[in-house]
């Protein structure tokens, strides 16, 4: 794993997980699109997006955000429908090493992995593998490969919107889409945008993940 904080990873768990099950079913065409680029070729609206919709407190916390963890526990006694308080850190943990589902093993081995993670590397790496890494669309993984799938341009050519979209579907990948995006995506992505506004655009994570 320390090897990982200098040298890019090549695959991914997930990407090798649906690469395989693509051949089970027999589908011979698919092929998994995975195109890695450094922070400084992505560009700056596309971590923040990604903070912005999946963890907003992604500088301020050691890899587990016991805040949020507490207020879904509790949205849950109350019997309220509430997404996970996973952070960035956990799903890079479960996205690069681990699978999909549910079971108190893999949370287990996701919570060892992150706590190795926030130890060995530092947040700039942490969100440059994440955005490098995670899916954006079935069999689509990473900035590159969804912007010009999508977009039909470079990684570091994302704007606010386009950034905003990409990070929207996160929760959900094949279930969600960037290229035809439904009411319910189009207005997520705009809280999205909102909220890349409110904490302060891309300087909100200068100091400690893109510069």
């Amino acid at each position: 794993m320390l090897l990982l904080r200098w040298v890019d990873p090549v695959t991914s768990s997930f990407m090798l997980a649906r690469q395989v099950s693509a051949w089970v079913s027999g589908d011979w065409q698919l092929r998994v699109d995975y195109r890695w680029r450094d922070m400084q070729d992505i560009s700056r609206y596309l971590p923040l997006a990604v903070v912005a919709a999946e963890d907003q407190r992604f500088p301020e916390h050691n890899g587990f955000d016991f805040k949020a963890i507490e207020k879904a526990y509790k949205n849950n006694q109350r019997g309220r429908k509430t997404r996970g308080a996973s952070t960035i850190s956990q799903q890079l943990a479960k996205n690069l090493f681990l699978w999909s589902g549910r079971s108190y093993l893999r949370k287990a081995l996701e919570a060892w992995y992150t706590l190795w993670i926030e130890l060995l590397w530092p947040k700039q790496r942490i969100l440059e593998v994440y955005v490098n890494v995670v899916e954006y669309g079935d069999g689509v993984y990473g900035a590159e490969a969804a912007a010009q799938r999508y977009f039909g341009i470079k990684a570091k050519h994302l704007g606010k919107s386009q950034s905003a979209r990409m990070a929207a579907v996160l929760p959900n990948p094949k279930k969600y889409s960037i290229e035809a995006p439904g009411p319910y995506m189009q207005r997520r992505a705009r809280a999205i945008e909102r909220q890349m506004r409110a904490l302060g655009g891309p300087a909100y994570l200068d100091e400690c993940c893109l510069r």
